[in-house]
């Protein structure tokens, strides 16, 4: 086991990795820009390291900073968390010539899940359906207009390299396909300095559903069910919860099996989502990521398992413990985000000063924020997430309703009247929704 564990990131998810550390006996280092100095996981980790300014590229995101950083701290292990680098393959890389250990999938299995286009074709060739669309990354905008004719429209334009939403245009006609083609290249380009796109078909009602896996040395794979992402808002998403009130128990088996199909095909080790869409009784793969996710607690409610400590043992090359983890109850997380609903989403950086959580049966709070904390402009707007666990769906929603009532967050915008809201809506708590949902949600 790992003696001493960097964590390659900043705010809750930071903090979370710290917590699993200190109940494995493991210490930890954090690394920190100038603008988190005073932040959470710079206090509570056993050691801190600045590596740069505020902005990301001079330190989150700086690969040469990070890895000196862990080796004057003699860490033997780098934990990515999500976003910044936690997909980057050169990272991975650089980490395991230096004598470091990943904490996640080598980089072979980040390229072959990471280019969207080359997970496609993966993902096919081990039996698992994918949605009808481009064999590769399309080269000119002819060749997107007779994709999208042999697909039949509407399609969806995807960056190879994307996430979150970035890279990527819904088009219904022929008309605006050379535009929004151009258009998504250039915004992947910007985003990940790699401008490729591909194209399949869009489903317009689709549910998407993603299965947590876990994978180990020995080839085992451990799927925790499904969650429900379908609450989102230009690609982002707001609301999770696990499980599905749209997958039926024979539904759920066969996206189970086919998640365990695609970790198996990749050898994939550590914590990672199978990410699909389903419709009219039908599932597509959609997308993985090769890392933790923002939404792992709902999973870790209902099967009481610390996905973090999971996480660590699988890439120390230990054996699963149990092998089919009992499912139960339900659990709802609403990402709290500092930013402004009324004002087109608007982030909302600066200090925080009221700051009271929600407690009581079944409600957890992850957050790396405080009274008096300041929230600055550089990084994603996350403050919160509060998840609320119940025997069942409706016990969930009364918890989570009851939870934001008592969320208490002054001197920033926040996303929690727009969460109460959604809560209370009548389809939503019919559990009769789609990733449309929103976009008809905010127009009432």
């Amino acid at each position: 086991m790992f003696k001493r564990i960097l964590i390659a990131n900043r705010g809750e998810i930071a903090l979370r990795v710290i917590r699993a550390c200190r109940e494995m006996g493991i210490n930890s280092v954090a690394v920190y820009s100038q603008a988190d100095k005073d932040a959470l996981h710079v206090k509570f980790a056993d050691e801190a390291v600045c590596i740069g300014p505020p902005r990301s590229s001079d330190s989150y995101l700086n690969i040469p900073r990070i890895i000196s950083a862990a080796e004057i701290t003699s860490a033997d292990a780098i934990h990515p968390g999500y976003g910044f680098l936690a997909e980057n393959a050169q990272f991975a890389e650089m980490c395991i010539d230096s004598g470091i250990a990943f904490i996640g999938p080598d980089p072979d299995t980040i390229v072959r899940m990471g280019d969207k286009a080359l997970a496609r074709k993966t993902v096919a060739d081990a039996g698992v359906s994918i949605l009808p669309g481009s064999a590769g990354i399309i080269k000119d905008e002819n060749e997107a207009v007779e994709q999208a004719e042999l697909v039949g429209y509407p399609v969806i334009l995807k960056a190879t390299a994307g996430g979150g939403g970035k890279g990527m245009r819904v088009v219904h006609s022929s008309t605006d396909l050379s535009r929004s083609f151009t258009m998504a290249s250039v915004e992947a380009e910007m985003a990940f300095g790699n401008g490729g796109i591909y194209l399949e078909r869009y489903l317009e009602h689709p549910r998407h559903i993603e299965i947590q896996v876990m994978g180990y040395e020995d080839g085992s794979i451990i799927s925790y069910g499904e969650r429900d992402c379908s609450i989102q808002r230009r690609h982002q998403k707001l609301l999770e919860e696990s499980p599905s009130p749209a997958v039926t128990p024979e539904l759920r088996k066969t996206l189970r099996e086919a998640a365990t199909n695609v970790a198996r095909a990749v050898k994939y080790i550590g914590a990672g989502t199978i990410e699909f869409l389903v419709e009219g009784g039908e599932f597509f793969f959609m997308e993985m990521n090769t890392r933790i996710q923002v939404e792992h607690p709902v999973s870790e409610m209902v099967s009481q398992v610390d996905l973090l400590k999971e996480q660590i043992r699988a890439s120390a090359g230990e054996k699963p413990g149990n092998l089919n983890p009992r499912l139960e109850g339900h659990a709802i997380e609403c990402r709290i985000n500092a930013e402004d609903p009324e004002r087109g989403f608007m982030p909302s950086p600066g200090k925080i000063t009221a700051f009271h959580v929600p407690g009581g049966m079944g409600i957890r709070v992850d957050t790396h924020a405080y009274a008096g904390y300041i929230i600055p402009p550089y990084y994603d707007s996350l403050i919160a997430k509060l998840i609320a666990f119940g025997a069942d769906r409706q016990e969930a929603l009364m918890r989570m309703r009851r939870a934001l009532d008592e969320f208490i967050i002054e001197g920033v915008s926040t996303t929690i009247s727009l969460q109460e809201k959604i809560l209370r809506d009548s389809q939503f708590a019919d559990g009769n929704f789609d990733t449309t949902f929103m976009e008809h949600f905010l127009n009432k």
